[in-house]
């Protein structure tokens, strides 16, 4: 029996990766800050609810020591992340990005990987085929912002893509430091979530699919690297 543990799984790509898991006959955790919401979707799910913050170290070692209490782990998924965005739904303005705002994003979407990383390898270790999935960004890609004839060249947020750049770089180096844990990032693309307020071009079907394949590797599988629904992206 494999036991997954996803943050941010009470909607949107979270929830769907943990309902094709469950099918898949995973033991799934629910990892939601909102136990409210995190115990409906758990249900809903035929899954586990675990109340969860990723930006609180308290949060997290209580969540470990749950998972320790109930078996284990063998998968963890960081999911959860935030986007910076104003009020009305859009971009927030270059001029008006500061340093308290961007260190915000980074707390969820980078440290909050760290955390986790932090309070579960030694968890997952025990496991007899660890893995690790990092929810990334095709937004991360410098090469891809930096040229013009790419449609995400025009995506305009600052802090955003600078904390899935550096979701990358913590792929690289944890997956080096942790050779026998597959540890890899995933570019769900451009998904109609809450966290873009709907704007997405795709279902969170097609979003989850390339997180639900990665979290299902064998100890033979790749590690260290970044991949979309259709295979490997070059860092």
């Amino acid at each position: 029996m494999t036991i997954t543990l996803i943050t941010g799984a009470n909607k949107g790509l979270g929830f769907e990766t943990a309902r094709r898991l469950v099918d898949a006959g995973h033991t799934v955790y629910v990892g939601a800050r909102d136990p409210e919401r995190g115990r409906q979707a758990a249900e809903r799910l035929g899954a586990r609810f675990i109340q969860l913050d990723v930006t609180d170290d308290a949060s997290v070692a209580a969540a470990v020591k749950t998972v320790e209490a109930d078996g284990g782990l063998d998968v963890l998924i960081n999911n959860a992340g935030i986007e910076p965005r104003t009020a009305d739904g859009g971009f927030v303005p270059p001029a008006e990005v500061t340093a308290d705002s961007v260190r915000a994003i980074f707390e969820t979407n980078v440290f909050g990987q760290v955390r986790m990383l932090h309070a579960f390898l030694p968890v997952l270790q025990r496991s007899a085929a660890p893995v690790v999935v990092n929810v990334g960004s095709g937004t991360s890609l410098m090469r891809e912002l930096a040229n013009p004839d790419s449609p995400s060249h025009f995506y305009p947020d600052i802090a955003y893509p600078a904390s899935k750049a550096a979701v990358n770089m913590l792929t690289v180096q944890y997956a080096k430091a942790y050779p026998g844990v597959r540890i890899n990032a995933v570019d769900p693309g451009f998904t109609a979530t809450d966290l873009n307020h709907h704007a997405g071009t795709q279902t969170v079907e097609e979003g989850a699919e390339a997180i639900v394949r990665m979290a299902q590797l064998g100890p033979d599988g790749p590690t260290g690297g970044f991949f979309d629904k259709d295979g490997v992206i070059p860092w």
